[in-house]
């Protein structure tokens, strides 16, 4: 058996045995990023994050199968680390996308909302996104007497 630690991932090569028995071989973010999305799954994950993640509409969308065994295969699909990291892909552009308006709608609350609250509270998370969000602080007070023992023996 072979170890090593790539890309923070812990990675266990067998050289045979443990794959009979369900154990994955090599299983690194370099090798996730090299596993190729089928048709089907591509179809899957854009319809799957369009929809707002409805799985038995995104399974229809993308040719599975009719019912609960295309619902079933569209599920085990999802849960494949390549599909995984490809719906996160798929998401970060849909945030990219939206980012711009949210961006607007949280300064027009900043500058314009009638509430003093509504307008410090936008404008407190629009320093934070920025980059400029106050430091942390808490305080701790202990009353009474601390006692530490510590046996070695």
């Amino acid at each position: 058996m072979f170890c090593a630690l790539t890309q923070g991932v812990f990675v266990v090569l067998n050289m045979g045995g443990e794959r009979e028995r369900g154990a994955t071989v090599g299983v690194n973010m370099a090798n996730i990023a090299l596993r190729k999305l089928t048709r089907k799954q591509t179809a899957l994950v854009e319809a799957y994050v369009a929809n707002g993640g409805n799985l038995t509409q995104a399974s229809q969308e993308a040719g599975y199968a009719e019912g609960d065994s295309g619902r079933v295969t569209a599920q085990k699909s999802m849960k494949l680390a390549h599909v995984q990291q490809y719906m996160m892909e798929v998401v970060a552009k849909e945030f990219s996308r939206h980012a711009p308006a949210a961006v607007h709608q949280l300064a027009g609350l900043a500058k314009q909302a009638k509430s003093e609250y509504v307008q410090l509270e936008a404008s407190k998370d629009l320093l934070d996104r920025a980059g400029f969000k106050p430091v942390d602080r808490s305080q701790v007070q202990l009353a009474g007497d601390i006692k530490v023992s510590i046996d070695l023996g």
